[in-house]
């Protein structure tokens, strides 16, 4: 007995785009299930939507929405950037957002599981494929919620090409209040300067090492060839994480730093006003693995005398109270997604073959 009537069959017809006979067949294979008999007309290449479905979708639109204590971001994409503008494809990111926004879903798994309009969000995206006319892919996306001691805020670019969430942990409701707005300025900062983790007590030691030692050869080989040209060698670092610089390792430093001003004549009376500044120069030139991934010791870009982490801790204490970023997500469109360059004669050739 069949678990579908003629209703069925002209739904899935509208959804894929796909033949009549096609759709019956497919809903008799997925015993009626609808996402099961989407899937079958794309396994078998039957349909516009299904057909869509296989292309690559590298494009598309990053959004978000902070409300509350409570913020979500997704990555939608698309094949083509042109649809990637279009107002019915916005529509469907926007109606995305606040799906996952009011239901709680904190990724895109989550997202693609759920139902949506009394059906499921595959079929769902099913038909907004088949209306848009391009594959369309709800690929990546993140919630933060805090509690109301919990600052949350987030930035996305003009472009809708990346877009940040970040969250900070306060001492109080009311300092929490006052971080917002510097919390934006901290989410703008990481969707220009691209931070992969929060802090470099989040890198694997066996990570560190292997950078430590690629970034040396790389720099051994540059050297050779600028002892070629008669041009100044670079400084090949000894340690290029936080991670690395140990009490030991600090106090090694010291040492060379005091008996270089011993050899230099300077009295011990003022080395302890010269100090602390060349071991801070010492870390910042030994960090640069950290300055370049980890949000909170990146160099603020609206003022590079400080870090991102200073940048908060100045803030919070302008306002009279503490705090601490403990999250932040990024997403950038298309990030990772690798696209098959097509050669445009081999297939114009396959197409007259």
């Amino acid at each position: 007995m069949a678990n579908f009537g003629p209703a069925d069959i002209k739904k899935l017809r509208e959804m894929t785009d796909a033949g009549m006979l096609d759709c019956k067949k497919a809903l008799t294979e997925a015993d009626g299930v609808m996402d099961k008999a989407v899937e079958w007309l794309r396994d078998q290449g039957l349909g516009a939507a299904a057909k869509k479905a296989s292309k690559v979708a590298a494009e598309g639109l990053v959004g978000m929405k902070v409300e509350g204590k409570k913020a979500v971001i997704v990555e939608v994409n698309s094949q083509t950037d042109f649809v990637a503008k279009n107002e019915k494809f916005t529509t469907f990111v926007n109606d995305t957002i606040n799906h996952a926004f009011e239901n709680d879903l904190s990724n895109a798994d989550a997202i693609n599981n759920s139902s949506i309009n009394s059906q499921s969000f595959g079929e769902y995206l099913s038909m907004q494929i088949a209306t848009i006319g391009e594959n369309m892919v709800v690929r990546r996306s993140g919630m933060l919620v805090g509690d109301e001691n919990t600052a949350i805020n987030g930035y996305i670019h003009a472009n809708g090409q990346v877009g940040v969430i970040i969250a900070a942990k306060c001492d109080s409701a009311k300092t929490a209040d006052a971080m917002t707005a510097p919390l934006k300025d901290v989410a703008m900062h990481a969707a220009a300067m691209k931070p992969t983790t929060l802090s470099y007590k989040d890198f694997d030691a066996s990570y560190v090492a292997d950078e430590t030692q690629g970034r040396i050869i790389k720099i051994e080989k540059e050297n050779e060839e600028r002892a070629r040209l008669g041009k100044p060698l670079l400084n090949i670092p000894q340690y290029i994480s936080m991670a690395q610089l140990t009490d030991d390792v600090l106090a090694a430093a010291e040492a060379d730093i005091k008996e270089k001003l011993k050899a230099e004549g300077k009295p011990e009376q003022i080395w302890d006003k010269i100090v602390p500044g060349q071991i801070a120069r010492f870390i910042s030139d030994n960090t640069t693995l950290d300055q370049e991934q980890c949000l909170l010791d990146q160099k603020f870009v609206m003022d590079d005398s400080i870090t991102v982490a200073q940048y908060i801790e100045n803030k919070a204490k302008a306002a009279g109270g503490s705090a601490e970023i403990i999250s932040f997500i990024r997403l950038e469109v298309g990030e990772g997604i690798e696209v098959a360059q097509e050669d445009f004669a081999a297939e114009v050739a396959k197409q007259m073959a």
